[in-house]
């Protein structure tokens, strides 16, 4: 089942250049013929896990697709592969049949040097619990993206602290993910996440480990940065409480849509 909130949609240009700096090494794409309209497209992607000898199926042929500007959310019960998806779509996992296609260009048959190279440059990540690195300030933690693709780390964390700023954060870029809150170092990540305008971002759980303003808070970055990137969003999520930053809630239930 569908659901759709056009109270939020923006009519966002699809025609942005993004995920791509002149100069940089590009993630290879395979030279094949345009497939789909979509940003993001999924076809009958089905996925098995083997557990106590038993094959046991996690994701059921399932369709799925994302538009330029566009923010879905995946929700559903503990189990329905709302997280397994997800990784599908971000080439964390590899499907077991189907067809995966970023922005026209088949992606699941790459190899693992090819994917990690789609991942870096192509895809950003917003993870339950951050996952920053400790031991670097905020301005770092989201300059990692920018220089691993060859940017000077002068330039780098001049972008970081740009859009730090923008964040609110202007207060703590040299601060430590140990010394920031929840609702902080969840900004932080998602700037790192969005810093090099990727074509795709994908969250799971972000909301989890935070109250419910600085959840909304996320969210309203979140959701304003898709569409001022044109990015493809995907959302895991629990919380009803941030349902309205959604354009489309897909609800998963047994390895299928409902």
């Amino acid at each position: 089942m569908t659901l759709t909130n056009t109270g939020t949609t923006a009519n966002t240009p699809t025609d942005v250049p993004v995920g791509v700096r002149p100069g940089y090494e590009v993630a290879p794409e395979p030279t094949k013929p345009a497939l789909t309209t979509h940003a993001l497209e999924a076809k009958a992607i089905a996925k098995s896990y083997v557990i106590g000898g038993q094959s046991r199926p996690v994701l059921d042929g399932i369709d799925f697709h994302v538009d330029p500007g566009e923010c879905v959310f995946l929700a559903g019960p503990s189990g329905s592969g709302k997280t397994t998806l997800l990784s599908i779509l971000g080439l964390l996992l590899t499907s077991d049949s189907g067809q995966l296609l970023l922005k026209d260009r088949r992606v699941d048959g790459l190899t693992e040097v090819e994917r990690t190279l789609v991942r870096r440059q192509r895809i950003g990540f917003v993870f339950q619990r951050f996952q920053l690195i400790n031991g670097l300030t905020a301005e770092d933690n989201v300059s990692i993206p920018l220089t691993m693709d060859g940017m000077p780390l002068r330039e780098a964390r001049e972008r970081a602290a740009e859009l730090l700023c923008r964040m609110g954060l202007e207060d703590h870029r040299n601060a430590l993910p140990t010394s920031m809150s929840p609702g902080q170092c969840q900004r932080v990540a998602l700037a790192r996440a969005v810093i090099g305008q990727p074509e795709l971002i994908l969250a799971d759980e972000p909301t989890a480990a935070l109250d419910g303003k600085s959840g909304r808070a996320v969210m309203e970055l979140l959701n304003e940065l898709t569409k001022e990137y044109a990015s493809s969003t995907v959302v895991v999520t629990h919380d009803p409480r941030i349902y309205e930053y959604a354009d489309r809630i897909c609800e998963m239930e047994n390895g299928r849509f409902k």
